[in-house]
């Protein structure tokens, strides 16, 4: 016990003051990407034949972040020029087409929150998560959330072991055919009224196996999804920002 308080007292607080005080990320981060709408045309063509997930609309010089791997391709072969990646990690959308951006800015989620889901849930949430086929990736950052340092359980958030005791599901992963079935009898244990959130490339748009015969194209065309948080993996603090912003 004495070993305990020891240890205790020498670590300190650890939890971090998000969101009442701001978090600066490591210059490598790389998070919502800033556009630049004059960059020549021809640029914008190498980029958008560069990209590897084909997010890129040479046309309108936006980008898919629901399907952008954040791998910054796009901002090596433009040198800077038709994209920048920022540090800002608030990324999460209430709908799927604003995802796709041409300006580099996302809607606020706070008025979403306000008008749908306030009400229904109050200060308590409780999820089941989901992994529809991912690489763990996202799995693994969702678990962060739960350690000291970011302690998701003190603004009322936490993940339960079984789809009846939650309010919603948390979906990570391409949803492959053999997990379909697996998806849909978790989402039907939930009780009504209930969320669904997909979290990743992979289950916003397919990720990297986009177009295969063996994932869906995406968790919103097998049930209807009410937030979306983009990366690969989103950032821990990607997924808290969504979470406090939708639901709080």
């Amino acid at each position: 016990m004495f070993k305990v308080f020891k240890t205790r007292f020498e670590q300190g607080y650890r939890t971090m003051k998000y969101p009442k005080e701001p978090v600066v990320l490591p210059p490598s981060y790389r998070g919502l990407p800033v556009l630049h709408s004059d960059c020549d045309a021809e640029v914008v063509n190498k980029c958008a034949a560069a990209c590897p997930q084909d997010c890129i609309n040479s046309k309108n010089g936006s980008i898919d972040l629901g399907r952008c791997l954040f791998c910054g391709i796009c901002e090596r072969v433009s040198d800077g020029k038709f994209v920048t990646f920022s540090q800002n990690f608030e990324l999460g959308s209430a709908q799927r087409e604003k995802l796709i951006t041409s300006t580099g800015s996302l809607p606020d989620l706070a008025a979403h929150s306000k008008k749908h889901f306030k009400k229904l849930f109050g200060r308590s949430l409780q999820l089941r998560q989901v992994c529809a086929g991912g690489c763990n990736n996202c799995e693994a950052d969702i678990n962060v959330l739960a350690t000291p340092a970011y302690d998701l359980s003190r603004f009322g958030i936490s993940y339960v072991a079984s789809p009846r005791h939650a309010d919603g599901i948390h979906v990570t992963g391409p949803v492959t055919r053999n997990m379909k079935s697996a998806l849909l009898a978790a989402f039907e244990a939930v009780p009504a009224p209930r969320v669904v959130i997909a979290s990743g490339a992979c289950a916003i748009s397919g990720g990297p196996f986009f177009g295969s015969s063996e994932v869906s194209a995406g968790l919103d065309s097998i049930i209807p999804v009410d937030l979306y948080i983009p990366g690969c993996p989103p950032h821990p603090l990607t997924t808290l920002h969504a979470l406090l912003r939708f639901f709080k």
